[in-house]
């Protein structure tokens, strides 16, 4: 080890303490990583330069570290499809589910009950248990769609129309509109993986630390994703935008300066990591702007991304002024034809299932030579901790 390597990544203050982690380095990730500047970039790949390429190509990158051959794409799209499944009993599980409850506890139920009967039991072999939890997440998601929505029963599965198509075909959404598959191919690929220290798969990493299989530790990630802080802010974002009005800019200003008056945020804008607009926001305002130019909500997020940085560059203490990923994410869903705001997380879900197994996969498998991260087990210090008395011991409070 040289000398440089032995100074401390990070000094702990008591300052950092009680901030959930932000900014602490606890270890490596293989699958992404995030720039403050470029934004997300997949395996050294800028996420803009990916968008645009079949959804199973990115699935490989992201596994395999490494762009397939054709003939590797053909084996990996016939391995998919082979794994692609969802036993009976699943879907006769999920039609039992509340409708009440929200999609994303459908969710999380239906991948807890795929290990109950995959193969009827979890293999808790970690590749294969996640490349088979990939191949039937758009099944279940679609399942899920059709049963709570009322669309109907479930639409049998075609899965050599690949990973998008089969998806669109099986929620046989009445309202989809003619560029429903870009639409989702693109949401797809930008939500799969956001660097090694997001909560979902920090929480999903953590779980699988302690060889519980890949379906608890899923579980537990989605669970996390749920939270309006996480992954349904896209909800949360589109629902301000549909506040509005107009997208006439005064009226637009005058909003913003008054919600940031009464010490409410913007949704939809800021980044704990970036300091740029998000690359993924650039690309889904492309999108928008090739699938549904003229719609409503969608010309209210244009005026917001020219108005909400110039009156937040005012407050020096906001750093990032800028829109992220979720400012356009639900006008551009709903222009699509899916006009159901809570399913939006759930569709979170369908892609970071990817990036998540793909890094348990890693830190399972890969990190330390092999031998695999060990239980995640943070030290927090009690604040009530007594001090030592003269024989150098704690000494503990008694019961009086």
């Amino acid at each position: 080890m040289t000398e440089a390597s032995e100074k401390p990544l990070f000094e702990v203050h008591e300052k950092n303490l009680n901030t959930g982690l932000r900014g602490f380095p606890v270890g490596t990730v293989r699958t992404s990583f995030v720039d403050a500047e470029a934004g997300v970039h997949y395996v050294g790949y800028p996420i803009d330069q990916l968008n645009h390429l079949p959804a199973e190509r990115i699935v490989y990158l992201l596994l395999n570290k490494q762009f397939p051959t054709e003939e590797e794409e053909k084996a990996f799209r016939g391995e998919l499809a082979r794994r692609s499944k969802v036993p009976e009993d699943v879907i006769a599980a999920i039609k039992l589910l509340p409708k009440q409850s929200h999609p994303m506890d459908w969710f999380i139920s239906a991948i807890g009950y795929l290990g109950h009967w995959a193969n009827n039991q979890a293999t808790e072999d970690f590749r294969e248990d996640g490349l088979n939890l990939i191949a039937r997440t758009s099944e279940v998601i679609a399942a899920i769609f059709r049963i709570r929505s009322g669309w109907g029963e479930p639409i049998p599965s075609e899965p050599e129309r690949g990973i998008v198509g089969n998806f669109i075909h099986m929620l046989g959404n009445p309202n989809a509109s003619e560029h429903i598959e870009r639409v989702l191919r693109e949401f797809f690929i930008l939500h799969m993986d956001h660097g090694g220290g997001n909560l979902s798969t920090f929480v999903g990493k953590a779980v699988a630390s302690g060889l519980a299989d890949i379906y608890l530790a899923m579980q537990s990630a989605m669970a996390a994703l749920a939270g309006p802080l996480h992954g349904r802010a896209n909800q949360e974002a589109l629902a301000f935008v549909r506040t509005l009005d107009s997208d006439d800019e005064d009226e637009v200003r005058k909003n913003i300066q008054q919600r940031l008056a009464v010490g409410k945020v913007v949704p939809g804008y800021g980044h704990a990591v970036l300091r740029a607009e998000d690359p993924r926001s650039k690309v889904l305002f492309e999108l928008g702007e090739a699938t549904c130019p003229d719609d409503k909500l969608f010309r209210i997020c244009k005026t917001l991304r020219k108005v909400v940085p110039e009156v937040l560059k005012q407050h020096p203490k906001i750093k990032n002024p800028y829109p992220n990923v979720d400012a356009s994410t639900g006008s551009i869903l709903m222009a699509a034809g899916l006009l159901e705001p809570e399913y939006y997380t759930v569709l979170f879900g369908w892609s970071r299932v990817v990036g998540i197994t793909a890094q348990i996969i890693d830190e399972r498998y890969v990190m330390r030579g092999g031998k695999g991260v060990p239980i995640y087990r943070p030290r927090f210090i009690a604040e009530d901790q007594p001090a030592r008395g003269p024989s150098g011991r704690y000494e503990s409070r008694a019961l009086r």
